[in-house]
Parts: C-alpha cells; structure tokens; sequence
C-alpha cells in the first residue's frame, strides 16, 4: 500500500442502515493488522481520521465518517479456531452473526447473543455491546467475550480479558471503535439440544399489560420480546403482542439431528413457496405511511388475539428483520430513524405513555414498536438498566425531518428525566448534553483518559463520536 497518496476512486459515498444519513470518504478494505497500521499511518500523514465499519447495520452514523477514511472490515471474516467440544470459537471481526451459527449449530451450539438480523458483524457487535431477546437473563454479547485482540492508532497490538487489560476490554466493548480496531475474537457458544425453539405468543391490550408481561414472565423463559403496535392510541395504547421462548432440553425433540441441519434453519427466499421476498418491499412502499400502518398494526393486533404455543427455529425466531430482504428501503427516499430507550421498570410506563401520545398529536407516530426486558452491565458505556427497552422506526421525508428531529430531542429529556439511558448503535439525533447526562461525568473522564492513552493523536473518530462525544 501507499503510504502517502488517497486515490481518488476510494473516496465514496457510504449510508447507515436507515439510508437517513450519507457521508463521503476514503475507503479501505484490511485483510490483516498489518494493513490496518498502514492505514492509521496514512491517516497520520494525511491529517484524517479513521473509523470502521463492519456490514453498515448501524441506524445512526456509527460508521460514518464525513471526509475521513473508512476502514471496510468485511475482508477480514475468517473463523480462526472453532472446538465444538468445548464451545469455544475465536473469530476475525468482519465474521458475521450469519457466519457464526452456521459454523456452530450444526454441532450443537448457538451464539449466546444475537441481534434481531444476521448480517452485523462481530467487531460491529461488540464496538456496540449489542443486546438479543435474553438481555434480561445472560446480558449483552460483550459478557460472553473470553479474550480479544486489537490494533490501536500508535501500531501495538493489545490482548484484553475480563482479567488482563480489564480496563480497555470493557471500555473498547461498547466503545464505538474509538479506542482500537478489533482483530480477533474469542467466545462461549451456548449449548443447545434441538434446532427447534418453543414459543409461546399471546397479546397485551395496553401498555400497563405490556410491561407487566415482560416483567413478570421474563424469568420462566430463555428470551422474551413484545411488538407493540404504536398507532393504537386511548385505552390500547401500547397494546401488541409478547413472544416469550424457551430452549428445549435434551430429548425433548426426537428429531433434534434433522432439525439442526442448516437447510432446517434457512430462511426461506419466497412466500408460499412462490413469491420472491427480494421485491416484496416495493408493494410494502404504498402502505408505509399513517394510515397504511394503522392498518396494517389493527390487523396484525387482531389476528395476534388467539394464545398458541408453537415451536419454531433459532433463526427464525431471531431473525425476524431478515424475512424482508431490504425492508427498510419501503421507508422511502428519506430512509428511517430508530429511536430506541432504556427505562428502569419503575418509569417505563409514564415515560412511554408520554412519548406516544406526544407523537400521535404530533402526527408523527412510529410504524414500528419492539420491547424488551434488560439488566444491568459492567460496560463503560453502557446503555443498559434493570427494565425495559422500546426501539420505535419513524419515516423520514423532506417535510417531516426538522419536526421531527426536534420531537425527538423532547423524547430524549422524557427519557433523561425519568432515568433512561439510549444505545449509541440506533438514535441519530442523541445530542453531547444527552450523552453527558445518563452516561454521567465519570464515566465520560474514564473514556477520555482511556482514548488518550490509545489513540494519542486522535486517529479514530466517526461522525457519531463528533456528535456525540465532540464537545465533552
């Protein structure tokens, strides 16, 4: 590589997941730690920063980097190690959620943690700790971490466990990739006895129920999720539906070797055997406005009232944002914004409740609601709480982005006035004023002091950590 010249034809123009935001930069794809140094050297020449991307699942501008240089981490997608006797799989960064339970579940086991698609990257992953449908019982996927590697802007290379460099291993989870590049990746895989889940649907008829569902049943399951429908307002405001799942034990599935197999878990490319998903999001596009959406949500409600047990497969189960490939896209030109908080179980409901009718009188309501029931973490910048999240999708357009940006700076004091936290890998509109509140004086000291010690000159930044972290 050169070390001192930017061709011009790797400077591009890259998207969040949400296509709500775009920036221009320089792009690099390392196949090894080597060229990631040879990178952070160029940067250094050049007067740029650099930040990384795994898939470019983020909702906000986590991976973006307005004018800067994007390390494209996808080369980088090797499955180092894998010992199906003990569980163990050590991994490149750019190996996908996709990857992972593909190399693992035919023998037995499944990643502890998983995000609600397939298609986000380890590195991605843990930059973000994300969080599956069992926060509540084995916290996020950074808890699951055994040891990483990472190459930090000054050239060296750092191991980190809970027990070496503990410091930097849980503040580089959840750290953003601000503070290295993540090179390998060693976890515990969970032991599973049949390709098959037990789930147990049934619905919520307010948000009162909702909550009380997930709070109270949470502990007789392995994961529970709600979808609630954010158009209905009145008396079945926050209303939807809860899916509370279990594994099952060994020889509860006396196909459990058939049910293993990959072609059992795939999730199939046509409805009905018939029609193609992949075109399935421009008949979505029509119905993707408020009354579309109150439509379809009153539908969905209805037919979600009958309570069934049934068994379904791991991917199926957590998958659910993969069924539509490019589902976002039937948003519109204008993309999306996910807004998603983290209540302590004592505020939820009030600070919810506030949250939607302000955007019901706003005109503005969500088309989408998920629910979840979390605990707390070790993290340095952690999102997590003993209660609840709710991430809400709004379509953006040309007329609605200012008021709705401003409504969404309201949500953030409801949730900072009620002791809610937000997840830096959703929310584009989190201000430094509200990171600087729930993240807390301390904690922002702890992360500087960290970012100093690892990337003297400044050479990772993205524009999330300019929004967010630029004035702190």
């Amino acid at each position: 590589m050169d070390t001192t010249m930017l061709p011009l034809n790797k400077f591009i123009f890259l998207e969040n997941f949400g296509h709500s935001l775009r920036a221009p930069a320089y792009v690099f794809n390392p196949t090894c730690a080597e060229e990631i140094v040879e990178v952070f050297q160029l940067a250094k020449k050049n007067g740029l920063t650099v930040t990384a991307r795994g898939a470019g699942r983020s909702y906000n501008d986590a991976s973006l980097n307005s004018g800067g240089i994007v390390l494209d981490m996808s080369a980088m997608n090797q499955i180092i190690k894998w010992d199906p006797a003990t569980g163990q799989v050590r991994a490149e960064p750019g190996v996908t959620i996709q990857q992972l339970w593909q190399s693992v579940e035919p023998e037995g086991w499944w990643p502890p943690v998983v995000s609600g698609t397939m298609f986000t990257t380890l590195g991605g992953c843990l930059s973000a700790n994300v969080h599956g449908k069992n926060n509540f019982k084995v916290g996020t996927i950074g808890e699951h971490v055994l040891e990483f590697t990472a190459i930090l802007p000054t050239g060296a290379e750092v191991t980190c466990s809970p027990k070496k460099n503990a410091d930097l291993f849980y503040a580089a989870i959840s750290g953003l990739g601000m503070l290295g590049i993540f090179t390998s990746i060693t976890m515990q895989m969970k032991r599973v006895y049949s390709g098959l889940l037990e789930i147990a649907a049934r619905p919520v008829h307010n948000l009162h129920e909702h909550l009380t569902d997930l709070l109270d049943n949470a502990p007789n399951y392995d994961y529970i999720v709600g979808w609630l429908d954010t158009t209905a307002g009145g008396k079945s405001l926050g209303r939807g539906q809860i899916h509370a799942a279990r594994y099952l034990r060994e020889g509860e599935d006396p196909d459990a070797q058939k049910t293993m197999l990959l072609k059992n878990q795939s999730l199939p490319p046509r409805i009905f055997g018939v029609f193609p998903k992949s075109i399935l999001h421009y008949f979505m596009s029509p119905f993707v406005n408020n009354l579309g959406t109150w439509g379809v949500n009153t539908g969905k409600y209805i037919v979600s009232l009958p309570r069934h047990t049934f068994r379904e497969s791991h991917a199926a189960f957590h998958f659910l944002l993969d069924y539509i490939p490019n589902w976002e896209l039937s948003f519109g030109r204008g993309g999306l914004i996910e807004y998603q908080s983290f209540m302590p179980k004592e505020t939820a409901e009030a600070a919810w409740t506030e949250m939607l009718r302000l955007s019901h009188k706003r005109g503005m309501p969500p088309y989408l609601g998920v629910t979840k029931r979390h605990r707390p973490d070790k993290f340095l910048l952690t999102h997590a709480v003993d209660g609840f999240s709710l991430a809400i999708d709004f379509k953006v357009t040309n007329s609605n982005r200012a008021k709705l940006s401003a409504m969404l700076q309201e949500f953030d004091r409801i949730v900072l006035d009620a002791g809610g936290r937000f997840y830096f890998a959703k929310n584009s509109e989190t201000t430094p004023e509200s990171a600087a509140r729930f993240l807390g004086e301390e904690t922002i000291a702890k992360f500087k002091k960290l970012k100093k010690r690892c990337d003297p000159a400044g050479i990772l930044e993205s524009d999330l950590y300019r929004r967010v972290f630029g004035d702190l």
